[in-house]
């Protein structure tokens, strides 16, 4: 496909999915210039009450601002920026935290500042973890580290494995939940007996927590129970909250002074954030609250999407994992990414429901993905709780009648 025909492409889907009337998220991304700056200012100034924003959901009653319009911008840090940093800080029961423009940064730095803790620049990780598979060797060519793995299973390294590992590692970072192998998670208490386990090696735990903000349900624990079995971690604002962009790194004084150091080093200290900050914050007022409702419903997507699936008679298919652990989980089909993304776009022109949005083959190493096979991700947000259980499958039977 050229360019431009991808180009087109993107057109039409970005059509297909804001023309329908019902979908199981509604995105930012899919929203004009024009209308995300009109959902900032309505954030800005109605905060968490305000609903605003395509596929919102009202926060707590009464809020107010979530941050005084009238501030001064931020300037290399400060203002709206320091508001945020106290505010994730607060919620992880960390004793700082530091806000990066990207997650891939302050990732590097945090593991950056470990090896030179701990004297051992070698990280334990998953191979499906995000800088694995998604950033270009970036642990080993820019920051100097060296990664193992010690596991290859689609799920979180057993205790076992983590103490039976032959060479030493001075950081253990675990993505919590581990998207490419479907959204995953450990149970609490195969959490903790990892992280004990660690502990015994002499090595710091580092959380890849961009999603962590949906994890709560999944452990019965709240996100300060969480981030405490951690040295540190980082959060992501635009995959769960639907922020503009942004993560922090949270942990101690020391490493996050450190941390600020290092980001000014890799070109993070960048002169004004507070369109991305502000928009961090309206999702900590707006949808933090909201997302155990979200994982909720998405069991019962889930579960109405198999019988769907059974029932037009599909030969074979995987809901991954079923239930889901969060609000996101996978589809696995024995049909061609192009036939899926066709029969995906017809449904949502043709019907106004836009029920998947894009297919792919799948990272390698996924559990149990057979040849020929094709996957997409599916999550459920404030939109996707209209659906009951019968919409979902009279949808999936639409779908797989587009196939034919």
């Amino acid at each position: 496909m050229t360019a431009m025909d991808e180009q087109e492409q993107r057109r039409r889907r970005l059509a297909a999915w804001r023309g329908s009337h019902r979908v199981l998220a509604r995105r930012s991304t899919d929203g004009t210039v024009a209308e995300g700056l009109a959902a900032l200012a309505a954030g800005i100034g109605a905060g968490s009450g305000s609903g605003s924003g395509a596929g919102s959901g009202t926060g707590a009653a009464g809020a107010g601002f979530v941050h005084d319009p009238e501030d001064a911008v931020d300037v290399y840090g400060g203002g709206v920026v320091a508001d945020l940093e106290r505010r994730v800080a607060g919620l992880l029961g960390t004793e700082a935290a530091a806000f990066f423009p990207t997650g891939t940064m302050a990732q590097q730095v945090a593991l950056r500042c470990w090896a030179g803790r701990t004297g051992n620049a070698t990280v334990a990780l998953h191979p499906l973890a995000h800088p694995e598979l998604h950033e270009e060797g970036s642990l080993g060519a820019v920051s100097g580290l060296r990664t193992v793995h010690l596991t290859s299973a689609a799920r979180m390294p057993s205790a076992e494995e983590v103490r039976d590992h032959p060479e030493p590692f001075g950081t253990l970072m675990l993505e919590l939940p581990l998207r490419d192998a479907g959204f995953v998670l450990p149970t609490w208490d195969e959490l903790e007996a990892v992280v004990a386990a660690a502990r015994e090696r002499d090595a710091v735990v580092h959380l890849d927590g961009a999603r962590l903000w949906e994890c709560g349900p999944h452990f019965g624990r709240g996100l300060q129970q969480i981030a405490a079995l951690a040295d540190s971690v980082y959060v992501s604002f635009y995959k769960s909250l639907d922020g503009l962009s942004g993560a922090v790194l949270a942990g101690p004084d020391v490493l996050v002074e450190e941390a600020r150091v290092w980001r000014h080093r890799y070109g993070g200290q960048l002169f004004q954030q507070y369109p991305a900050a502000l928009s961090a914050l309206i999702g900590l007022d707006r949808e933090l609250p909201r997302l155990p409702s979200y994982v909720a419903h998405a069991k019962v997507v889930a579960g109405a999407m198999a019988e769907g699936f059974a029932a037009a008679g599909v030969p074979w298919f995987r809901v991954h994992p079923e239930p889901p652990h969060t609000h996101q989980f996978q589809v696995w089909l024995p049909y061609d990414v192009e036939v899926l993304d066709e029969a995906s776009l017809r449904q949502a022109e043709e019907t106004g429901v836009t029920l998947f949005r894009r297919w792919g083959a799948g990272a390698a190493g996924a559990a149990g993905l057979p040849p020929g096979v094709s996957v997409t991700e599916v999550t459920v947000s404030g939109a996707g709780l209209e659906w009951a259980a019968e919409d979902v499958r009279e949808a999936v039977g639409v779908f797989v009648g587009l196939l034919e």
